[in-house]
């Protein structure tokens, strides 16, 4: 591959990062659309839950295999197909008649999803070869992420009143065609010299437990938890994990080496990822619902309520990767563990919602909090490992950052259902919603421990005894501000 000049580099980025830029507003601009479906649709809370979930799940299952046949079949190829689907998708979303198809028409959307983050870091890794300028590049794909998922309440919420919900798909369409056109006109090709071996056992084995998990958690409140269904959810997921487990051990080369998880970096930066972003999920979830159903508010007036806490999540997304490069990932973990717990805090003992004061502090505390742990969770995970390991490991986080954004949804939404019986009115609300921000104060008290923990010089003896399990020459990599690094190898 002949190396690009500067100027296509930096267009080479921008394509890349308008593909993550649609990929993460469509995790959050949704939320802000959630009444509207429920009175249009006539569903239930659950129902809600699965206009969610269904995206997040099946990008959270996909990631790690898409990015091995992009290093296998051709980067770019893949990262078309990926833009196709997703454009696709978006334009089934838009046409859907019923919650059902809208649900069915996100799996489509997440499919071509998963092929584009990894996919895309895959690319800049190979177009960015100095360390650098390497680190510059990922820095701006980081901020990406905190700017698109900032932006998706606001954007929703504009979209939403002055056109509809279905424009919110609509957006896609073109960002999703002309990265299309422009990655064949300035995208270089490009293969792994050895790209990993596909694990069909372990991916469905994936597939299963995270689907029958979030099945149970959803349906459980409404079906019972003793339903057959939800019991049966159970034991699949139950059998997946195990089998999972199994089959890691008997293949060459598995979806997720289990080997990693003796590094305590990785092992943490994991927790924290789910937690974290779990917690992040599950308070935009309630808080997107209480403004609209019980403050009355409109899409776009609940998205304005909510950019306090979307303008410090981009600001401290930039922040923080500046923090990490010069001071490590302990500080900004901290700051996010704390910001986030306060902001939980003032919801679960303070009734941060009686007082818009109180409530627009709130979300400060937390846009801060969100903001600051992006760029340290991939930075412990792959300082954590060998160098050769580090792309892996990369992805294996951000399928973390989907299944906690996916297990957050599905938890906050069974203790509101538990405690609501699907009525918004404000006593019955405030009641069902005092258990579920102790949930958020759960997980960022565990942000705020595992930030601890997981980067200390403890833990990074330990990153040296699992670089020696792959290859004694090999060293954990140095901690340098990685960002969000999506990819499945950067090889």
């Amino acid at each position: 591959m002949t190396e690009p000049g500067p100027r296509r580099k930096l267009l080479i980025l921008a394509i890349c990062s308008m593909s993550l830029l649609i990929v993460s507003l469509d995790n959050t601009i949704l939320n802000v659309a959630l009444p509207t479906l429920q009175r249009e649709f006539d569903t239930s809370l659950s129902g809600l839950q699965w206009a969610i979930d269904a995206y997040l799940i099946v990008l959270a299952s996909l990631l790690i295999m898409s990015g091995a046949a992009g290093d296998r079949l051709g980067r770019r190829r893949t990262f078309q197909t990926g833009l196709a689907v997703f454009a696709l998708g978006s334009v089934l979303c838009s046409l859907a008649p019923s919650l059902g198809w809208l649900v069915a028409a996100r799996v489509v959307q997440a499919v071509g999803g998963s092929m584009l983050n990894p996919v895309a870091m895959s690319i800049i890794t190979n177009v960015f070869t100095e360390p650098r300028e390497r680190a510059r590049a990922i820095g701006v794909w980081g901020a990406v992420v905190g700017l698109g998922m900032a932006l998706g309440p606001l954007v929703g919420g504009l979209l939403v009143d002055s056109v509809g919900w279905r424009a919110i798909f609509w957006l896609n369409v073109p960002i999703a065609l002309a990265a299309l056109v422009l990655t064949a006109l300035f995208v270089p090709e490009s293969r792994a010299e050895r790209p990993r071996r596909p694990d069909p056992v372990g991916q469905c084995m994936m597939i299963l437990l995270l689907g029958g998990t979030t099945f149970a958690i959803i349906e459980g409140p409404g079906l019972g938890w003793t339903h057959p269904a939800v019991l049966g959810c159970v034991a699949v997921a139950a059998g997946a994990l195990g089998t999972f487990a199994w089959n890691a051990r008997r293949v060459p080369e598995p979806l997720i080496d289990p080997r990693f998880f003796r590094s305590v970096p990785f092992s943490g930066a994991t927790l924290i990822a789910i937690t974290g972003c779990a917690g992040f999920a599950g308070f935009l979830f309630i808080n997107t619902i209480y403004l609209q159903n019980v403050r009355g508010l409109s899409a776009l007036h609940a998205g304005l309520y909510l950019l306090p806490m979307a303008v410090m999540t981009a600001v401290c997304s930039a922040l923080s990767g500046r923090i990490v490069a010069a001071r490590g990932p302990r500080p900004p973990l901290l700051i996010s563990g704390a910001t986030m717990l306060a902001s939980g805090l003032l919801f679960a003992l303070a009734g941060a919602q009686e007082h818009l004061a109180v409530l627009f502090t709130a979300y400060v505390l937390f846009g801060v909090g969100f903001g600051m742990l992006n760029s340290p969770i991939t930075n412990t995970a792959v300082s954590g490992m060998p160098r050769a390991q580090a792309g892996v490991a990369a992805a294996v986080t951000s399928t973390s950052r989907q299944i906690g954004q996916a297990l957050g949804v599905a938890v906050i939404g069974a203790v509101l259902a538990a405690g609501t019986s699907g009525t918004f009115a404000a006593d019955a609300f405030a009641a069902a919603a005092r258990p579920a921000y102790w949930v958020v104060v759960g997980c960022s008290a565990a942000v705020l421990v595992l930030g601890t923990v997981t980067t200390g010089r403890r833990a990074l003896r330990s990153s040296a005894r699992v670089a020696d399990l792959f290859d004694p020459a090999e060293r954990p990599v140095t901690a340098v501000n990685t960002g969000v690094s999506t990819g499945a190898s950067t090889r």
